[in-house]
């Protein structure tokens, strides 16, 4: 399993945290200095992290697991979506809805609808209606493709969260703490990391940063990844 290196995560950014004055205690341990005011992430320790939670989630998705990458960031969303879509894994790129995980079944309608509707638009008798109703769906559609595309396929409650800034997803890392729902995240020098399973320190805001730690976990996900697995599965 490859990893980035020490070098390739300091031209990334990596190591660059939150100033000082936002900082978590809890995050100290991962802190290696601070500079001008701004703490700054020990990588060797990053690096350490991050191959231990490779190592988890890859064993995890052997087994026929899922993992659902999730930011809320718009300077990831499609970073994280290209990721997600590379490996064939679920995503969420916009703000989470709560009950995601706490009322699957229920939220799960959304799936169903939308493929629905899409198999809707692409039937002859489509064709056959006003313009006002046809905007009308392709408009109910689109917010629901833009919402909910990214989990359409799964028919589970999802096994893993990819949190990219657990900080920012509050609503998310609740809800998966409440249902057991394992959970690797990127932890900023801002984060609480307790109770997180795999937390890897690193900025979760620069785009380089985001870029580097979620391609890799797309690139480990698709080598190991069984072609029979479904997101459904």
């Amino acid at each position: 399993m490859e990893t980035s290196t020490l070098r390739e995560m300091l031209a990334a950014g990596v190591h660059f945290g939150h100033k000082r004055a936002r900082w978590n205690p809890k995050m100290e341990e991962y802190i290696f200095a601070t500079k001008n005011g701004v703490s700054i992430i020990n990588l060797e320790k990053t690096k350490v992290m991050l191959e231990k939670a490779l190592q988890a989630v890859t064993d995890e998705i052997k087994a026929g697991k899922n993992v659902v990458f999730v930011t809320s960031k718009r300077q990831a969303r499609e970073i994280v979506k290209t990721a997600a879509q590379s490996c064939g894994m679920p995503y969420v790129v916009e703000k989470w809805r709560g009950g995601t995980l706490t009322n699957f079944e229920i939220i799960s309608k959304n799936f169903k609808t939308l493929k629905t509707l899409k198999e809707h638009i692409t039937a002859p008798e489509f064709q056959k209606l006003s313009k006002i109703e046809q905007n009308k769906i392709k408009e109910k559609m689109e917010k629901l493709e833009r919402i909910f595309g990214g989990l359409s396929n799964l028919k589970k409650r999802p096994d893993i969260l990819f949190l990219i800034g657990s900080h920012d997803e509050q609503i998310a890392l609740k809800e998966a703490k409440n249902q057991g729902v394992k959970i690797v995240a990127l932890t900023d020098t801002n984060a609480d990391p307790v109770g997180i399973d795999w937390p890897i320190p690193a900025n979760d805001d620069a785009t380089k940063s985001i870029k580097i730690m979620v391609d890799t976990f797309a690139k480990a996900i698709a080598e190991v990844k069984p072609a029979s697995v479904e997101t459904e599965k």
